[in-house]
């Protein structure tokens, strides 16, 4: 945990002197719930090459409040994959299953895209451990108007959907033409939502990240992708300061018109999913108006970081982190 702190205080450092407002400074891990953290632990160390960083059981009331849940034990289980970590939770009295009938244009619809250097290898090892397949008939490849980028979506044992993702020379950022190994590491999480302009508004103008790309896909490619048919996608890529760190998309699906509010969604719902960003002024963030807030007020999550939960327009959970120091006081 030191570590962490330490990692949040050099990012500020050095990103706040190079920006003069970027609110979102790095996209420091993933968040998602699990059933069962030993089954998770081998799927993605064995199948994606994972690797662990740390295990522990947690009984906090700062945590309890954090994720506005009654005091409860969990498990936590932080893994990396090149830069980029994922923690998974288990909670000791677990909440409601993922929906079984899920879809791609539902708005709790929330992946992260894994880069692999060799699509055929990487699908193929997936495709050993039997997973349950998004993608119709294996992986897409993208129009070259759309870069030619292949892709292939799946779903984990607890049925969070993933994305393994290739890119041909020139497309892409830098690091994914950087790194040796057949899984390089974590480029975006994906989020479905109900509207492109009320998500700008909220990720983009709220909290500062700025627009990287953006791009309607449509056809019979995008159909297979994501197992639908008659799919109209808008995407909206969104960097935070950080060059390397993951970004985040939007997938605004314009039809099929088929697509399903977040339900009232508890951080121990196997469905539960966020994301936990680093930003350089908790308070005004949390002072915007209108803003969705999750827990009731700041808490200390370490002895060295303040953190706060709000929900964006369409539900998403979203994790607030800020190392704690003068003016900033935590707790309220």
């Amino acid at each position: 945990m030191r570590a962490l702190c330490a990692r949040l205080t050099l990012v500020l450092l050095i990103l706040v002197s190079a920006h003069a407002r970027a609110d979102v400074l790095t996209i420091r891990a993933i968040g998602l719930t699990v059933s069962d953290l030993d089954r998770t632990e081998r799927f993605y160390r064995d199948t994606l090459d994972f690797r662990t960083v740390a295990r522990k059981h947690v009984q906090d009331p700062s945590l309890d409040a954090l994720f506005a849940l009654p005091n409860d034990a969990m498990d936590v289980l932080t893994m990396q994959l090149g830069d980029q970590q994922v923690e998974f939770t288990q909670f000791e009295r677990p909440g409601r299953p993922y929906p079984a009938d899920s879809r791609s244009p539902d708005l709790w619809f929330q992946h992260f895209a894994v880069i692999v250097s060799d699509m055929d290898a990487a699908y193929a090892r997936v495709r050993a451990t039997g997973v349950s397949a998004i993608s119709v008939d294996g992986p897409a490849t993208l129009p070259e108007q759309n870069g030619g980028v292949r892709a292939f979506k799946f779903r984990d044992p607890d049925g969070h959907p993933l994305e393994l993702l290739w890119f041909p020379p020139g497309q892409g950022r830098a690091i994914w033409h950087q790194r040796a190994g057949l899984f390089l590491g974590i480029d975006h999480s994906a989020i479905a939502v109900a509207s492109t302009d009320a998500s700008l508004t909220f990720y983009r103008d709220r909290l500062g990240l700025r627009v990287a790309y953006a791009v309607t896909n449509r056809g019979a490619t995008q159909d297979r992708l994501d197992g639908v048919t008659g799919a109209v996608v808008g995407i909206t890529g969104l960097l935070p300061a950080a060059p390397d760190a993951p970004g985040i998309e939007f997938l605004d699906y314009r039809s099929p018109a088929i697509g399903r509010p977040v339900p009232d969604v508890h951080a121990d719902d196997i469905v539960h999913a966020h994301l936990t960003l680093v930003v350089d002024d908790l308070p005004e963030i949390l002072a915007s108006p209108g803003l969705r807030r999750l827990s009731r007020g700041t808490v200390a999550t370490t002895p060295d970081v303040c953190s706060a939960s709000i929900l964006d327009p369409d539900g998403h959970m979203v994790v607030l982190e800020q190392a704690l120091r003068a003016p900033l006081v935590c707790g309220q």
